[in-house]
């Protein structure tokens, strides 16, 4: 493992939400440039120890968000984005393997993987804006 990988992974591992390739080459503890983090990012994510998805936001444009997997359980997080705030939720790990199960029996193919966030409001700014109105 290079130096730049365990560097992402632990900031991956330490934090709470998900984060954009972009913050992590601003992160103090990464001292690599984009093309390093880019790569690298890739790398733990076909390696199983990073989770991705493209988020499509109105105030940030469309970024790729990076999140943390255990590559001892395989678990990841589902994760809740606020149109308002632009804070992430963890939804927790899945819970889907069921469904996940029905679909294959039903439709006839094997899920390998899967990704799934919601976005909308969050609790705090929508009781803000009912305050306001």
């Amino acid at each position: 493992m290079t130096k730049a990988r365990k560097a992402l992974l632990e900031v991956l591992r330490m934090s709470k939400e998900p984060v954009s390739a972009s913050s992590l080459v601003q992160h103090p503890s990464i001292q690599f440039d984009q093309a390093t983090v880019y790569r690298n990012l890739h790398y733990l994510e076909q390696m199983g120890m990073a989770d991705s998805f493209i988020l499509h936001c109105t105030e940030h444009g469309t970024e790729r968000y990076y999140s943390y997997r255990s590559k001892e359980n395989g678990v990841h997080h589902h994760w809740f984005h606020c149109q308002t705030c632009h804070r992430f939720i963890d939804l927790g790990d899945c819970q889907y393997e069921e469904q996940l199960s029905r679909w294959e029996e039903a439709y006839g193919f094997t899920v390998c993987d899967h990704t799934f966030f919601l976005t909308g409001v969050c609790k705090v700014c929508k009781d803000a804006t009912a305050s306001v109105n």
